[in-house]
C-alpha cells in the first residue's frame, strides 16, 4: 500500500484569540508585533475607519482586524484595516493616530 505524503503547514505563527479565531503575529507600525486576524464578507457587518488611509470600510467588505502585542490595551486598542492598507504600511503612514 502506497504511504501518503502529509505536507507541513506553512502557516506563519498563529495564536488563538476571540473565541477560539486564530489571528497571525505581522510586524505592524513602529516594529512592534501585532496580531492580525481576517474578517470575511459575511462577517463584516458594521462600518469602521480604517486608519491607513482614513476611508470607510463598508459592511460586507472583507478586512483585517491588527491588534498590538505588547501594549497593555492589547485587544481593546484593535483597528480595522482595508487589506491593501495594511500591506502597504511600510511605504505609506499612518492617516490617522494610533492611540
Amino acid at each position: 500500500m502506497p504511504r501518503r505524503h502529509h505536507r507541513r503547514s506553512t502557516r506563519p505563527d498563529v495564536s488563538p484569540t476571540f473565541g477560539g479565531a486564530t489571528a497571525r503575529t505581522e510586524a505592524g507600525p513602529g516594529d512592534e508585533d501585532y496580531a492580525v486576524r481576517s474578517i470575511p464578507g459575511a462577517r463584516a457587518v458594521k462600518p469602521y475607519r480604517c486608519p491607513g488611509c482614513d476611508h470607510e470600510i463598508a459592511p460586507g467588505v472583507p478586512h483585517l482586524v491588527v491588534w498590538p502585542l505588547d501594549r497593555p490595551g492589547g485587544a481593546d486598542d484593535r483597528r480595522h484595516w482595508h487589506t491593501g492598507c495594511w500591506s502597504g504600511r511600510r511605504t505609506r503612514g499612518l492617516t490617522r493616530r494610533w492611540s
